[in-house]
């Protein structure tokens, strides 16, 4: 009988000690697990690009909001570049040093103005893989915003704008444009709320008048794969205008319902055109 329970106790110490063991071996080697297969994910999933902004005139980067709030969820590494808006040239330089310091693949996307800038810009940046025009202006070498605005009837925006004198750094005077505040809502932002709108009068950058005029020396949408959105109730850039530079550029292009403002009133259609373009550079 003795024998027996003595049996029975040992038994069960064996069982405890192997349960035990077992535990210990089972979280020594979890960690190690779950890091190769962290390796093994990071190999077989590229990284994201990073998807670098370019606002345009009578705009700010806060425009890009709810586009950056979208793509960072989708677990894009995202920037929004101050634009100057002082001239098509210097712009295009500015953002091509701020490219400069974005390590690995680019999607590059402007809007209005931003896209005369990214189209130079690109020229020169081998990183940048894809191009997205968001409402925008695709110049060819020696075109202008201006005339590609001119080139067909719908843009009312000459009308809304405030001409503002400012000294040039090198002397003489350079005309800054402003929508006027009580033009700005229906003129740039007709599907925006109007508190919103009125914040951004309040708050929107002038562009320099000879931006606008700066014919460009780079057209990089004949070398990298270009994407447009086009806004068909816009008043800034008419949809015309729009349907001409993208099919010049072969673009892939999406068509959207909405004011010049697309990018604060339609972030989603935005942020999936965007992200489109990441996805066809990393097959």
């Amino acid at each position: 009988m003795s024998v027996k329970k003595t049996a029975f106790r040992l038994t069960r110490k064996h069982v405890v000690a192997l349960g035990a063991a077992a535990t210990v071996a089972a979280l020594a080697l979890t960690p190690a697990a779950s890091a190769s297969a962290r390796k093994d994910e990071a190999r077989t999933s590229p990284a994201k690009p990073t998807v670098v902004l370019v606002h345009g005139a009578f705009a700010d980067s806060s425009s890009w909001n709810g586009v950056v709030e979208r793509l960072r969820k989708d677990g894009y590494p995202v920037l929004a570049v101050a634009n100057p808006l002082r001239g098509l040239a210097s712009d295009a330089e500015y953002l091509h040093s701020v490219l400069d310091h974005v390590k690995g693949p680019v999607v590059l996307a402007g809007h209005s103005y931003g896209g005369a800038v990214i189209s130079e810009a690109a020229a020169d940046s081998p990183q940048v893989k894809a191009l997205v025009y968001i409402a925008a202006f695709s110049p060819d070498k020696g075109e202008s915003a201006l005339e590609l605005s001119n080139k067909y009837p719908g843009s009312t925006l000459g009308p809304t704008l405030d001409a503002v004198p400012f000294p040039l750094p090198g002397g003489g005077t350079g005309t800054d444009l402003y929508i006027k505040p009580d033009k700005f809502h229906h003129q740039f932002a007709a599907d925006v709320p109007a508190r919103v709108a009125d914040l951004m009068a309040a708050t929107q950058r002038p562009v320099a008048s000879s931006a606008l005029e700066e014919g460009a020396t780079a057209a990089a949408w004949k070398t990298i794969p270009s994407y447009t959105l086009i806004a068909t109730e816009d008043y800034n850039i008419p949809p015309a205008a729009q349907r001409f530079m993208a099919r010049r550029a072969h673009a892939h292009t999406t068509e959207v319902k909405a004011s010049h403002a697309v990018t604060v009133s339609r972030p989603q259609a935005v942020t999936r055109v965007i992200e489109q373009a990441a996805r066809d550079t990393s097959e």
